[in-house]
């Protein structure tokens, strides 16, 4: 049993932070890996990836948009309360160095994968410009741990009701008038990390995106979370989450993302909160 022992909602409640007690997990977990989570019996597994790690106090956090009945189920957890599993860590850990300059580029919850990555750039010496947005002001998330670990932090919002009226692609342009980085990471929506690999192919500057599709089993078994990388076929839970951003096939991997949509739908309307998040699942991007 995992206990959870801090818990914070954010962005009116659909964004929801959860510290849980995994201490074998916390003493080997390092940025860029995921756990598997089951809140009881009858939940799903569900692969999220380690916003933070804090291994002297044995715990690990992570973050979690509420975007179907699994998550649901995972927002009505509380402080002292326990998930049933948590398998970890998974994934192979982000493989950064010393690059010099760095730009992180994040998009919504893609952030709680963001964050621990620009972190450890940080603690390696490098400068690290950071670019977030999201929708509006109240989607924005990690504000204040970003702007910790960045030298520069630039926000943008779809509406400007924080930062710049303006996307992350065009603030990454920007930001390449004025830096020359050796390393950028982008991860959000898999349509933003697509365009961001575009902006970047040209200059041939070195792109890291993670890839989230869904996952079961998270070890290669099932084969779900297939992906094209560099017209190879590569599981995303084992062989990434992290991959050249220049070599995904993103056209397939949108396809892939909506294979499972009419059974999310029926899982949604079997307990009864359907039109709560119809909105809200084209849009999914799982951390």
């Amino acid at each position: 049993m995992y206990r959870i022992v801090k818990r914070r909602e954010m962005a009116g409640g659909d964004i929801i932070l959860n510290e849980i007690e995994a201490p074998k997990i916390a003493q080997i977990a390092q940025p860029g890996q995921f756990v598997i989570l089951r809140a009881n019996e009858d939940g799903e597994r569900i692969p999220m990836t380690i916003a933070d790690i804090n291994a002297a106090e044995g715990t690990i956090t992570i973050i979690y948009h509420v975007v179907g009945w699994s998550t649901a189920l995972f927002k009505t957890l509380q402080v002292g309360d326990h998930y049933l599993n948590v398998a970890g860590p998974l994934g192979r850990p982000t493989e950064v160095g010393n690059v010099g300059t760095a730009i992180c580029v994040g998009g919504g919850t893609g952030l709680a994968v963001l964050y621990p990555i620009a972190e450890k750039l940080k603690s390696l010496g490098n400068r690290v410009v950071s670019i977030i947005g999201a929708r509006t002001r109240d989607l924005v998330i990690l504000q204040e741990e970003m702007a910790a670990v960045s030298d520069v932090l630039m926000i943008c919002t779809d509406d400007g009701s924080l930062g710049r009226k303006a996307l992350v692609t065009e603030l990454l342009k920007e930001a390449l008038k004025r830096e020359t980085p050796g390393l950028v990471v982008a991860i959000g929506p898999v349509l933003m990390m697509k365009l961001v690999s575009e902006i970047t192919r040209p200059q041939q500057i070195k792109t890291i995106v993670s890839l989230n599709p869904i996952m079961i089993d998270g070890t290669g078994m099932c084969g779900s979370c297939r992906v094209e990388v560099g017209g190879e076929t590569k599981l995303a839970c084992v062989d990434g989450p992290e991959f050249d951003g220049h070599l995904v096939n993103y056209e397939l991997l949108m396809s892939r993302l909506s294979a499972f949509h009419e059974e999310e739908m029926e899982s949604l309307r079997e307990h009864g909160s359907e039109e709560m998040h119809r909105c809200r699942l084209k849009e999914w991007h799982l951390v």
